[in-house]
């Protein structure tokens, strides 16, 4: 049987090398990109990303992938920052019109007494509604996180997270997801999750 093929889109985050080796340990024939050609050819589109918001879409921009995610009809998921650029707007950086591909605004998380914001390390997931993509993560699961700015719960919310509130941690629209979380470095978590996406959706 062919191996799925993922194309992993080259955002210049820093994270790209250990989402591919993530990747590649699941089975999956990833393939870090920047040609609207394979993305659109591929079984799977994943957004990975760190830093900020106007840094991201400045490069997808100059990469002329705005528009190429925009139009991806197989599944999508965006992680950390990838996920973030999934919405209408990011309230970093001033603000940043994002890819539009969620409804909502990515806004910075508040500080509280004892918090520390960014928001760094391990924290507990909570389901919100059932996916596919996060059957295998029953509630209490922990991941890794880090991030200054969060996505608050909506329609689209299937996990989430608390720190100085309440955050999503995993979202879905149709054939888009988000991880806020960085499945690559969550250990067992973080492959489940992967590994739901690539082999377990249904297109």
């Amino acid at each position: 049987m062919a191996r799925p093929r993922v194309a992993l889109v080259d955002s210049g985050g820093t994270n790209i090398g250990s989402v591919r080796y993530a990747l590649d340990r699941i089975g999956a024939d990833a393939r870090l990109t920047s040609d609207p050609a394979q993305i659109r050819a591929a079984d799977r589109v994943i957004l990975p990303g760190v830093g900020a918001a106007g840094a991201g879409m400045r490069r997808l921009r100059e990469a002329g992938l705005v528009e190429v995610l925009r139009e991806v009809e197989q599944p999508l998921l965006g992680v950390c920052l990838g996920m973030q650029l999934l919405f209408d707007r990011s309230a970093e950086d001033g603000g940043v019109e994002c890819l539009g591909l969620l409804s909502g605004e990515v806004v910075p998380i508040p500080r509280a007494p004892g918090l520390r914001v960014p928001h760094m390390g391990w924290n507990t997931l909570t389901a919100v509604r059932n996916d596919p993509v996060t059957a295998g993560l029953p509630d209490g699961t922990r991941a890794y996180f880090v991030h200054s700015y969060g996505v608050p719960v909506t329609s689209d919310t299937v996990l989430t997270t608390e720190h100085s509130g309440t955050w999503s941690a995993v979202v879905r629209r149709g054939n888009r997801w988000g991880a806020q979380f960085h499945p690559e470095r969550s250990a067992r978590a973080g492959a489940r999750l992967l590994t739901d996406f690539v082999l377990e959706v249904t297109p």
